[in-house]
């Protein structure tokens, strides 16, 4: 039997899709490697229908592309894959290209802890388009399952009105790394601790636990499994009192709490795994405050989500504390972001920027041009709506944003409102010029972000549309490219769209002409 293969170092580039590859290969054997080009990373909807997104990953993304380096290993493996003639995939050549590949791009991104919102690039990357494309798959993996889960615990924690959530998804998560990140990304997102004592020890978040039912079934009876658990860890008591009855379980708890009192500890609280968490917890408060425990916590669990915990909160539930963890590791109602990564400008080096488009029949996945950038607004303090413009491109108003999928809603951001750009400089010629955020000070800018927003972005359900939008030139450049190719490369801008065939075809793209928007 052959022995189970190490884990990889994350730098691999083999960490990819093999269509990255042969498409790598084509440009090298077209000649057009080192072409320039402009990607970005971007969503279309906000995840679990949110109003918000917090981004996420951006750190594992860096030190993946600042290790990345194709090892002989590598090679000799890439050697050996053939097309379905049986001869190899990938000329000497070519592999003798990839021994001396270093990433030489630039890449810009938003921060950690960023609220972002669909449509708006999370990263960009501009360099050889042969190393913008190698790079699409890892990127997409690092950023779209953190981000993912960083929303998840964002809309637990609100959920939970400021009362500490603890993530709790080790042994459901989708993996080792899967439950590694899903840590990471869950503390970005508010939570105030793991069980997952590696994640603890890679990333210095907080870790906590107390003990399981098979702790209370391995003794005689309950009384006796709190009293041992009370003796053996007196500065960790939390007794889960669910086993066999929860209320004269919190009584039992109740009688341990006094012993180690009487030795100079304090019981902690206690844990309600099963059952009518508002009822049990209501009645557990009572049993607590009247056996002269009123600070002890009360901690739920039992498959939470942010639902879940609003409904209870309704109720008039006593619980104080969250264990939060299949529905949260796995994003259990919606198991993927659903990212992208899209080619959006090419050029010939040193020329001009020949912008490019997806198309589609669905308009929400046809993708902007340019070389992409977010501008955010806010006044007093709250955000207010961004702009998504073209930076390679001439800005015809800094202050308008259309809607890309109703060009009759226009927005005019006040002339006092602070601005900011979202996308900093992260890597320039392959270096990394970014200054790396503690994973601390990326929760607090999380925290500092939805601060900001209004409170009805941040609804469960139903939130507010937080107003994002395309500056009125980049609008009229994605027009006249979609216009172009559905024309068969007739050239014309939109807003000279007369007759009534230009004005279907301008409805069909999901656009109207400008002559008849209002403002």
């Amino acid at each position: 039997m052959m022995p189970a293969p190490r884990l990889r170092s994350r730098a691999s580039p083999l960490l990819t899709d093999l269509y990255q590859l042969t498409m790598a290969y084509g440009y090298w054997k077209t000649g057009t490697a080192t072409k320039e080009a402009v990607f970005h990373l971007t969503f279309r909807r906000a995840p679990f229908r949110s109003g918000y997104t917090i981004a996420a990953g951006l750190a594992d993304a860096i030190a993946w592309l600042k290790g990345l380096r194709f090892e002989e290993d590598d090679l000799t493996y890439l050697a050996g894959l053939v097309g379905n003639d049986g001869k190899p995939l990938f000329e000497a050549g070519f592999l003798e290209h990839l021994r001396g590949f270093r990433f030489s791009c630039d890449v810009d991104a938003a921060p950690e802890g960023t609220v972002v919102f669909p449509n708006e690039p999370l990263l960009r990357v501009k360099g050889p388009i042969m190393e913008g494309q190698l790079v699409e798959t890892a990127l997409l993996n690092f950023i779209n399952f953190q981000t993912l889960i960083a929303t998840k615990a964002a809309r637990v924690c609100g959920a939970a009105q400021g009362e500490p959530v603890l993530e709790f998804g080790l042994r459901r998560a989708q993996g080792v790394d899967g439950a590694l990140s899903a840590s990471r990304a869950a503390y970005i997102g508010g939570c105030a601790a793991t069980s997952n004592v590696l994640a603890g020890q890679i990333f210095g978040i907080p870790v906590k636990g107390t003990h399981a039912h098979s702790w209370v079934m391995s003794f005689d009876d309950e009384a006796e499994a709190f009293q041992a658990y009370a003796e053996a860890m007196p500065n960790n008591s939390v007794f889960l009192v669910d086993t066999y009855d929860s209320l004269e379980g919190v009584r039992r708890a109740v009688a341990a709490g006094r012993w180690l009192r009487e030795r100079g500890h304090e019981m902690v609280g206690i844990r309600l795994d099963s059952g009518d968490l508002a009822y049990l917890s209501i009645e557990a408060r009572k049993i607590l405050d009247q056996g002269g425990f009123p600070h002890a916590a009360i901690m739920a669990s039992n498959d939470l989500d942010e639902h879940i915990i609003a409904s209870l909160k309704q109720q008039g539930a006593k619980i104080g504390m969250w264990g939060v963890g299949t529905k949260l590791v796995t994003a259990f109602d919606q198991p993927a972001l659903g990212g992208v990564y899209k080619l959006s400008a090419v050029r010939e080096r040193g020329g001009e920027w020949e912008f490019k488009l997806k198309l589609s029949e669905q308009v929400a996945k046809i993708t902007n041009p340019g070389a992409l950038q977010v501008r955010r607004f806010a006044k007093g303090g709250e955000f207010i709506g961004d702009m998504i413009f073209n930076e390679a491109a001439p800005i015809e108003n800094e202050r308008m944003i259309v809607d890309p999928a109703d060009v009759t809603r226009r927005k005019a951001m006040p002339a006092d409102a602070a601005t900011e750009e979202l996308l900093v400089p992260v890597f320039r010629a392959g270096e990394c010029v970014y200054a790396e955020p503690t994973l601390e000070e990326i929760r607090a800018r999380a925290r500092e972000q939805l601060g900001r927003l209004y409170s009805g972005t941040k609804r469960l359900l139903n939130p507010h549309e937080y107003p994002v939008g395309l500056e009125p030139g980049l609008f009229e450049l994605k027009t006249r490219l979609i216009l172009e190719k559905r024309r068969g490369g007739l050239r014309w801008p939109a807003k000279h769209a007369k007759g009534a065939k230009e004005k279907k075809e301008l409805r069909a793209a999901g656009l109207e002409p400008r002559a008849q928007v209002r403002s």
